[in-house]
């Protein structure tokens, strides 16, 4: 009220605004009920001493507009009935949304920013402080309601979630604080908004005291933010560390200096003053009743020479502000309309309105455009709403240096601001009543990195489980929605949060598998090579003549490779490599069965030549034996340049076999191909095995036969095995069961028919005669 006096005054006694004009004004006290404030905005549209509604009972000056009211309940009462007549309402406090609808509000301003603006920063705050999991409190009228929807799905639309929403009955002596204490004590969110005002949330707070209700950050709209009231020392425990928006400090110069100049002797006239006095002072004037007893302590009396400045220090006047901005835009409003020139004028063919006799709705459009900068420098207008410009103050509040509880400035909301820049709060000056930087607010404990976010069915989105990233993927933040994969040659860390390079795999040298078979295969090759030497040195000897030694060098040169062979398959297999190495291991072992082979063959038809009236004479030459050697080997050279044609194997890396590992291997292109390569040397291998088999009883001096049969029957037994564990094994273990495969197989080749005879030739010279063998055959 004194704001608004104020605001008179300083207008009055400026020359420059609405001269030789002067304001006045009527103050009416709605008491903070809707009668009454329908009685007040009724009488001063009467303008008498009792209510007549469409009659103007006073001839003399004009009602240009009225400030107020402060609640929004109130200020839509007043406004549908101010509608009514077009005349100028401009609120100091009422924030509802409703009261921004053009269509039932035509002449509503405010100097206070809606709700709507209001809520979505306090969103923007949970959100900037990582707060997840909140609480509403909202009075059951429509400021409580409207704010409560709007900051509902505000709340929900920046990603966090709301804990419980309760209504705080205005309608009850209680405000069924003992039901709204409880759910607060028994709820997980340690975060709660107050969308409330200071004289219904102060009987909360006693409940909240009575119950011990603790540990709670709340957030203040601006109702409450900055009230005095609740202030009390009993609370601190309670509202200690709150934060919220309150209403912008803006300037008025001289208005301390005007409010520390009243004083009950120069202010007969108004009944506020000496109860003020009471209040603040703790007194009560002579003319009062001063007997009374408070806590058996007599009152003091009132002697006029208190001084004002000791008790004002601490007032907010943030909502003062706001009323003595409206009463300045009233002004404007007039002073434009003194001035308009006719012609120009913003009525019909361009008219003005006179100031002495303008309607209400004359001076409706010139609020509508009202465009000033007040004393402080504060620039003001009103959008198509209605609204001013939004912006607010953030406040924390803290014990003060005398112990009390107060409020400081830590931020600012501007909506003006560009987008990012909107919502300022510097962290480090707030104080929080856990002494912590941020109190956390959640449904459930963040997730690590490495693991997602798994929604609960039947819970809010914030009440999450966490999982750990499924293999192959990682999440690198906390609280990940989603995990996700590595690129194809990398592979997740223990901890599942980067992505680490594969492990390249292929049987190498420097493996230790790798050069145990390398050294094996070499040393191996030695051992043809050293029979072979021992069989030219020897070769007049009956037992090299008597087995077909040209056959047994080519068999020891066809074994040497194939020991040898084995080397294509260890290192890295380059395209080259996969290549040649399936193709040259089947070509070099179908000359050596196809040798094994026409040795049989060469035994069998040797003996029966030596039959009496034998057609088989003119097949014991070498002829016969080089033929099967050729044809054999032809065979299996037409397979392989078939393979090699049309599905040759090639050069490929396994990302899915083994986790985190990248098979570097050889695909073999046509698994028909080379399983058909591999069936043929096993049908050689048998065909040799059987002719043998079949010839195990010819005559000592020819018989090779039992040693075919026993190398064949190693060799078919190994390539069995092989089968099913060169299915099974995964990786490098592949390529060292082929190796292995070929080493065992070519020395049983090598044991079985070479060992014997090296035996006799080295180490029992004493059968290795011609009479020897003549004798074993007689």
């Amino acid at each position: 009220m004194q704001a608004l006096i104020f605001a008179v005054e300083e207008i009055n006694s400026n020359p420059e605004l609405l001269p030789n004009i002067t304001l006045g004004y009527e103050v009416v006290d709605t008491c903070y009920t809707l009668r009454r404030a329908a009685q007040g905005t009724l009488s001063m549209l009467s303008r008498g001493t009792e209510s007549t509604p469409n009659y103007n009972c006073h001839q003399g000056t004009r009602l240009a507009g009225v400030v107020g009211d402060s609640g929004s309940t109130r200020s839509i009462l007043m406004a549908q009935i101010l509608g009514l007549y077009q005349y100028p309402q401009i609120s100091y406090f009422a924030t509802s949304l409703v009261l921004s609808d053009r269509n039932l509000f035509p002449s509503f301003f405010r100097t206070v920013p809606s709700d709507e603006f209001q809520m979505r920063g306090l969103a923007q705050l949970v959100s900037h402080f990582g707060w997840s999991w909140v609480g509403l409190l909202a009075n059951d009228n429509d400021y409580g309601q409207y704010g409560l929807q709007i900051a509902m799905q505000e709340i929900i639309n920046s990603g966090a979630c709301v804990a419980f929403t309760e209504n705080i009955l205005t309608g009850r002596p209680n405000r069924n604080a003992p039901r709204l204490a409880q759910v607060i004590k028994e709820s997980t969110a340690k975060v709660v908004i107050a969308i409330t005002g200071d004289s219904d949330w102060v009987i909360v707070l006693e409940e909240l005291l009575r119950q011990n209700v603790t540990g709670k950050i709340w957030i203040a709209t601006e109702s409450w933010a900055t009230s005095d009231l609740l202030t009390n020392e009993r609370f601190q425990g309670i509202l200690l560390g709150a934060i919220g928006f309150a209403i912008y400090s803006g300037q008025m110069p001289r208005f301390s200096e005007y409010l520390n100049s009243l004083h009950p002797s120069n202010d007969l006239y108004d009944p506020f003053i000496k109860e003020f006095w009471e209040q603040a002072f703790s007194c009560k004037w002579p003319s009062q009743k001063n007997v009374s007893l408070v806590d058996n302590v007599r009152e003091q009396t009132c002697t006029g020479n208190e001084r004002l400045e000791s008790v004002l220090t601490k007032v907010d006047r943030r909502v003062s502000g706001n009323v003595y901005t409206a009463v300045y835009a009233i002004a404007w409003a007039l002073h434009n309309l003194l001035n308009c020139t006719a012609g120009v004028g913003p009525f019909h063919h361009g008219a003005c309105a006179n100031i002495s006799s303008f309607h209400p709705s004359h001076l409706l459009q010139y609020i509508k455009k009202v465009n000033f900068n007040t004393p402080a420098g504060n620039r003001v207008f009103f959008n198509e709403s209605g609204n001013p410009p939004a912006i607010y103050d953030i406040v924390n509040w803290h014990l003060t240096s005398q112990g009390s509880l107060g409020q400081i400035t830590v931020g600012k909301y501007d909506l003006s601001a560009p987008n990012g820049k909107r919502l300022y709060i510097d962290n480090g000056v707030i104080n929080w009543a856990s002494k912590t930087q941020i109190p956390p607010s959640k449904c459930s404990p963040s997730c690590p990195s490495g693991f997602r976010k798994v929604i609960v069915p039947g819970k809010p989105p914030c009440c999450y489980e966490c999982a750990r990233c499924p293999q192959g993927q990682i999440s690198n933040q906390t609280d990940a929605l989603d995990c996700h994969p590595c690129s194809w040659d990398m592979w997740p860390n223990l901890q599942q949060d980067r992505c680490l390079p594969r492990i390249t795999e292929f049987l190498s040298y420097e493996n230790p598998l790798g050069y145990s078979l390398a050294a094996i295969s070499m040393l191996s090759s030695m051992i043809p090579l050293v029979i072979l030497g021992i069989f030219i040195h020897y070769k007049n000897t009956p037992i090299v003549k008597a087995n077909n030694y040209s056959l047994s060098y080519l068999l020891l040169l066809s074994l040497f490779l194939c020991f040898l062979c084995s080397l294509g398959f260890i290192g890295y297999p380059q395209p080259e490599k996969c290549l040649l190495r399936q193709v040259a291991f089947g070509m070099v072992f179908a000359l050596c069965i196809s040798c094994v082979l026409a040795k049989t063959i060469t035994v069998v038809i040797a003996f029966n030549a030596t039959k009496p009236g034998s057609r088989l004479r003119k097949w014991t030459g070498v002829k016969v034996s080089y033929c099967v050697i050729m044809l054999c080997a032809l065979i299996q050279i037409i397979d392989c340049a078939l393979w090699l044609i049309f599905s040759p194997p090639f050069h490929e890396l396994d990302t899915d076999t083994k986790p985190g590992v990248i098979i570097v291997y050889c695909n073999e292109g046509s698994p028909t191909a080379f399983w058909c390569m591999l069936g043929y040397l096993g049908l050689l291998a048998s065909i040799s095995f059987i002719v043998a088999f079949l010839a195990r009883r010819l005559p000592d001096s020819f018989n090779e036969a039992k040693l075919i049969t026993f190398s064949m029957l190693a060799f078919l037994s190994l390539w069995v095995s092989f089968i099913p564990a060169y299915l099974s094994a995964r990786g490098m273990y592949t390529v060292a069961m082929e190796v292995f495969a070929i080493l065992s197989s070519s020395w049983a080749v090598v044991g079985c028919i070479f060992v014997p005879k090296c035996f006799i030739i080295l180490f029992r010279p004493n059968l290795n005669s011609r009479e020897n063998l003549i004798g074993k055959r007689t």
